[in-house]
């Protein structure tokens, strides 16, 4: 079920008329998931992508060769190439990406440890971008994300 800040973002966005689309990674479609659970997400939920391969986001979201191996897929600039890319076929007034480490095997280092998570939202006329180091089990991880994702866009709306 989705969390209050999930509905409230939901809620402010339908007043609003906003939409909505999510490219994932680490949260692999559980905040496009999460935002489709609140009553009417129908009027503003687009849809979304799980690109967690580095494949996908090379192959589908066009993030050009060498850019993952030089920056990592957890890291800010792919979050902002997923971002872009994805939104010109999105169709929607917001999109989202995020990556990020929930478990050990990517990029992991101490100055970017588990539970460092990006995020890059695409809104009408701006762009953010955020890094985040959350704590907790992997779940725990995706679920303070998907939070602050729904806080990030409700300041902005």
């Amino acid at each position: 079920m989705a969390s209050e800040k999930v509905i409230t973002c939901c809620e402010a966005l339908i007043e609003k008329n906003l939409t909505l689309s999510f490219v994932e990674s680490a949260s692999a479609g559980k905040m496009c998931y999460e935002f489709s659970t609140v009553f009417n997400s129908g009027r503003i939920l687009i849809g979304g992508m799980v690109c967690y391969h580095v494949s996908m986001k090379e192959d589908l979201l066009q993030i050009p060769w060498g850019t993952i191996e030089k920056y990592t897929a957890e890291s800010a600039v792919v979050t902002e190439l997923m971002a872009q890319n994805f939104h010109r076929y999105s169709k929607s007034d917001i999109c989202v990406a995020l990556t990020g480490l929930t478990t050990p095997g990517g990029s992991e280092s101490s100055s970017k440890p588990i539970g460092t998570i990006f995020i890059h939202i695409i809104l009408p006329k701006k762009e953010i971008a955020k890094r985040y180091e959350f704590k907790g089990t992997p779940e725990n991880i995706v679920d303070q994300a998907i939070d602050t994702v729904a806080n990030l866009i409700m300041k902005e709306i």
